[in-house]
């Protein structure tokens, strides 16, 4: 009798050393998995950061004379247009200035708009509803304000209309008011009755900037922006600043590269 009970105990220390060990395996597991599954979420937290601009709080100092000139010509005429090269800064310098109006209060809108127009596509063929689709033009606009006004401010103001991001064809009918800043980039691939169209929205007390390379049009026959250049010059609050090849502050690279290419064009 003493021989099976103590057979069993035997036999049931056994089931409860396998149940403990199973019980043991199966916790040391989900640790394990929890472990992983915190280490993934904070490698993803980093990747959502890691891309994201820090927002630059200082004045906006110009990085050659070149930009120096444009700035203070944005300040103190009503029309300007920037023309030249890429990489020499004309985007930034305006979106910087339009972001630092906002902020300081001394503007109440801005407006951001472009021709809808690139190599091989339109906004037809691309997904999603009208701002979706403008996105992919405007968004290097949208890296600007993130650094100068933070995300979160830019992403407010864009839901409350205090930004606006709009392709150049629904500018019609409308009229720039005062306390508005508004920004036509990529300006060499507007047609002339565009441009005009464009111009005429411009009302009291609105500061305009207008942006492009007139060697680079994608369109076919004469662009907008040379035309206006010519039709321009000399009017009261208008300035037509040129940056040169040597005023690219994107890199030495680029400077290069724009010269092979002016070479092999010629």
């Amino acid at each position: 009798m003493a021989k099976k009970s103590r057979a069993r105990r035997s036999s049931y220390s056994s089931r409860e050393y396998e149940s403990k060990r199973t019980k043991n395996g199966s916790s040391k597991k989900r640790n394990n998995e929890s472990a992983q599954i915190v280490e993934l979420n904070a490698h993803l937290q980093n990747f959502d950061t890691a891309y994201s601009p820090r927002q630059d709080k200082a004045p906006l100092k110009p990085r050659t004379s070149a930009q120096k000139a444009y700035i203070n010509a944005i300040k103190n005429n009503m029309l300007t247009f920037g023309i030249g090269p890429a990489g020499t800064g004309k985007s930034y310098c305006a979106g910087a200035l339009a972001a630092e109006a906002l902020e300081s209060g001394s503007i109440e809108r801005i407006i951001l708009t472009r021709p809808a127009v690139e190599a091989g596509e339109n906004l037809g063929f691309l997904p999603g509803d009208l701002d979706e689709k403008f996105a992919a033009y405007i968004d290097a606009f949208r890296d600007i304000l993130n650094e100068r006004l933070g995300a979160g401010t830019v992403n407010y103001c864009l839901r409350h209309g205090r930004i606006v991001a709009a392709p150049l064809a629904y500018m019609r009918g409308k009229t720039f008011n005062e306390d508005t800043f508004v920004i036509l980039d990529e300006a060499q691939n507007t047609t002339p009755e565009q441009m005009k169209m464009f111009l005429t929205r411009i009302g009291e007390n609105c500061k305009v900037v207008v942006n492009g390379d007139v060697k680079q049009s994608d369109i076919k026959g004469r662009n907008g922006l040379s035309d206006a250049i010519e039709r321009v010059e000399g009017l009261p609050g208008v300035h037509i600043h040129e940056f040169e090849r040597h005023d690219i502050v994107r890199s030495g690279l680029v400077r290069e590269l724009m010269e092979r290419y002016e070479v092999t064009s010629e």
